[in-house]
């Protein structure tokens, strides 16, 4: 049975790939967006199309609507998604006859939407979360095959938390994938405690010296994995001057002029500033 996988992370086609052919499944595609707008996008493709197995194609998809055509190209029986920035239409949806199974990082219906890692820091969650899922019409609702979760690590940069997950996913896709290959359809997903995790708003850009140290940190690394630059955050003013705060430390760095935000319990040294 042909699998299409639905990925703009090169960690993820990896690990998708590998958990469709333990279990029986045949990749043979790679179906992602072609942004254009940086020169991260420009990088992002390279090392997709470096890093893709080579018996799996490669498509880079211009526009949402050609995901219809595309799919139905390759007649998978299975669709896996794994970060990938564009909700599948029902369209798309309909077309592998058992359906698209998302891997989303967190312990759903807590953190849906497109910024879980962001939310998850910014809450201070103990624990790190992945769910599989079967995809339904919106976003991150459709019902549980599988879930797990860690202590948070320490590391709370994109690599620390994805290395987490990879742990997590081997564990979790042999049991989702056989229960779908079996005809089960999952579990709806309970309503209670859910969470939407959109973009940070204003009111999370002031890093406000009244508050401790250590929640101070936590909101940079938060800003750090909000991938949504509509607002310029956090912010920091030392001086009288406005500083976009793009790294932090709680330990004072070897810098002969370190900058420092005075907090409620003692400084937060400003690594990486940049003047707005």
């Amino acid at each position: 049975m042909r699998a299409v996988i639905y990925s703009m992370i090169p960690a993820g086609i990896l690990g998708l790939a590998e958990a469709a052919r333990a279990v029986g499944l045949e990749p043979v595609a790679v179906l992602t967006p072609r942004d254009v707008r940086s020169a991260e996008d420009a990088e992002r493709r390279a090392a997709v199309i470096a890093e893709t197995p080579d018996d799996l194609d490669v498509c880079f998809v211009v526009d949402k609507a050609d995901l219809v055509r595309l799919t139905a190209a390759y007649e998978p029986a299975i669709g896996l998604c794994a970060g990938y920035r564009w909700l599948l239409p029902p369209e798309v949806l309909s077309i592998p006859r058992l359906g698209v199974v998302n891997s989303h990082p967190a312990l759903l219906p807590r953190h849906r939407g497109p910024y879980p890692f962001a939310w998850a820091i910014r809450e201070g969650d103990a624990e790190l979360g992945l769910t599989l899922h079967l995809m339904d019409e919106t976003f991150d609702t459709g019902p549980v095959l599988a879930q797990g979760a860690r202590p948070m690590p320490a590391d709370q940069t994109i690599g620390g938390l994805v290395t987490v997950l990879r742990e997590l996913a081997g564990e979790l896709y042999p049991d989702a994938l056989r229960r779908v290959l079996a005809g089960e359809r999952g579990d709806p997903q309970r309503t209670e405690g859910a969470t939407w995790a959109g973009p940070f708003g204003t009111d999370y850009t002031e890093l406000d010296p009244g508050k401790a140290r250590a929640e101070l940190l936590r909101q940079v690394r938060a800003w750090q994995l909000m991938f949504d630059k509509s607002v310029i955050g956090p912010v920091a003013t030392i001086d009288g001057r406005r500083l976009h705060v793009q790294d932090a430390s709680l330990d004072e760095p070897d810098d002969p002029n370190p900058l420092r935000l005075d907090a409620a319990d003692g400084p937060l040294w400003l690594t990486s500033v940049e003047q707005l």
